[in-house]
């Protein structure tokens, strides 16, 4: 709930503008069946054109003051809700951006996007809710003006029938909340089935993969399916509930009009009432429907902003190389607590992770991102990186298209891309996590070989971290770590600890 509250409190003078007008709006929609009964007793009965006149004036002003009471409201709150609904996308965006984030793409997509929109709703349903029940108030007051026992039936009604379809709403909660989870998971499959399909074509995986995803979008649909069905019956019972609710009171009015209880204006006034409250009715029975799906969209959201904290002291990392030092790390288990430690957000910092990402556009746009990088030493880095294969592959070179996240390039062929636009961006320290898996082991070579020369000329200040257990690139390093369980446990040259140490041999040398 804290999501929800979150986007009411910090939208609350809109919010509140907009309950007013939309309050104000509903009340004059009740009053108008009022102010025609009443036209009818008192000037239609009468024959006087001077309170026709008088009356059919009042009506107008009435309209004018509700239709203008509309649209100032609405434009409040769809400005707030659209407002909301990006700030929550922004939120999600930071924390699934956080290097510690291990958020699937599906689920990103639809909580960053429907769940988003479901939560940021509130603060439409909030004045609608408010409308409702400031139309049924006045409504049962000038029932009541006419009869005691209609303005009872609807004050007396209405909240029987809330309590009683309020009962549903918890299971709403968990059927929206489920189907927006399988959503998230075949959403995050497909995007990783399109993303690998190269390999999977190499491998023959495909009718595998297929049969996998199948199954996944199947889930998915009996999940959105239940919950479609019981947020239907929801509709349908608290629809009917509320039709027959004014039914009655248009029944009751009628057999008091026959035995001469109520007069003929009253009876079109409590007429135009009962099918006037067919709105807010529908509208209080259907909110603990939107309210359900407001709330199971705003838990996911609060599970994404709860997974990894905003703000946390950092540790300092055990190893760092020496100016002009190029250092090889050996971790025996899980490196990615590791390399969370470099990445700081520091200029003089880069992190390059394992997996490379790319983006569409050119491969110069993927490679030169600033304007400080520029065109400077390009050559190089594309020799360095072998990236210069990449480019020479395509008739446009360093103009040649990339698909979104580079899904038409080979692993290698990324993994290339993006090692020449760390080399290019020439941060002061440099920490790569095994930037050749991908490649073969002549190209692997070229690269150790081409990282060494680009990073550590002589004179050089610069330092380089490469996490890895390849030999290649381990034999270019100055001095190798090697950590188990955030412990350094040997240092030397990758001769040294290949000769001495069985342990570094079985890890490295397999």
């Amino acid at each position: 709930m804290s999501v929800l509250w979150r986007a009411v409190t910090r939208n609350r003078w809109r919010l509140l503008a907009g309950c007013v007008l939309i309050g104000l709006h509903q009340a004059c929609e009740a009053t108008v069946p009022i102010l025609i009964g009443e036209t009818v007793d008192l000037a239609v009965s009468t024959g006087s054109l001077l309170r026709l006149v008088t009356w059919v004036g009042l009506l107008g002003l009435l309209f004018l003051l509700l239709t203008t009471a509309y649209r100032n409201g609405a434009r409040q709150l769809m400005r707030a809700l659209a407002d909301e609904s990006h700030a929550l996308r922004l939120e999600v965006a930071a924390k699934v951006l956080d290097p510690r984030a291990e958020a699937r793409t599906g689920d990103v997509l639809t909580i960053s996007t429907t769940d988003a929109d479901h939560a940021s709703y509130l603060i439409d349903y909030v004045p609608r809710i408010f409308g409702a029940l400031m139309a049924t108030a006045v409504s049962a007051v000038g029932l009541c003006v006419i009869s005691v026992p209609l303005g009872l039936v609807v004050l007396i009604g209405t909240p029987v029938v809330l309590v009683a379809l309020q009962r549903a709403a918890p299971l709403i909660t968990r059927r929206v909340a489920v189907r927006q989870e399988v959503a998230g998971r075949a959403s995050s499959l497909a995007t990783d089935l399109v993303t690998g399909l190269r390999p999977l074509r190499g491998i023959g995986a495909q009718e595998a993969a297929d049969a996998r995803y199948h199954e996944v979008s199947r889930e998915s649909l009996r999940a959105t399916l239940l919950a479609a069905r019981t947020q239907g019956g929801f509709q349908a019972a608290s629809t009917t509930v509320s039709t027959l609710l004014a039914c009655g009171i248009a029944i009751l009015a009628g057999w008091f009009a026959l035995t001469g209880r109520i007069s003929a204006g009253e009876l079109i006034t409590v007429i135009g009432l009962a099918a006037f409250l067919g709105e807010p009715f529908g509208t209080l029975a259907a909110a603990p429907s939107w309210i359900a799906t407001a709330r199971a969209s705003a838990d996911r959201i609060a599970e994404v902003l709860r997974a990894w904290p905003g703000t946390e002291e950092a540790a300092d990392p055990p190893v760092l190389p020496t100016d002009g030092e190029c250092l090889g790390v050996v971790v025996e288990t899980d490196p990615s607590a590791l390399l969370q430690l470099y990445d700081d957000g520091s200029p003089d910092v880069l992190v390059a992770p394992h997996h490379p990402e790319l983006f569409s556009g050119t491969i110069r746009e993927n490679i030169i991102l600033t304007e400080i990088s520029g065109q400077n030493g390009l050559d190089g880095v594309l020799s360095a990186s072998a990236a210069e294969d990449v480019v020479a592959a395509h008739p446009d070179g360093l103009d040649h298209a990339i698909a979104e996240r580079g899904s038409a390039l080979s692993g290698g062929q990324r993994q290339r891309l993006a090692l020449a636009r760390a080399l290019l961006a020439r941060p002061r320290l440099l920490v790569l996590h095994d930037p050749t898996t991908a490649v073969d082991a002549v190209t692997e070579h070229a690269i150790a070989r081409g990282i060494r020369d680009l990073r550590h000329r002589p004179g050089s200040q610069l330092g380089t971290l490469i996490v890895t257990t390849s030999p290649a690139l381990l034999a270019v390093t100055d001095r190798v770590v090697v950590m188990r369980d955030g412990e350094v446990v040997a240092t030397g040259t990758h001769a040294s600890l290949a000769a001495a140490d069985p342990g570094y041999r079985a890890t490295v040398l397999r």
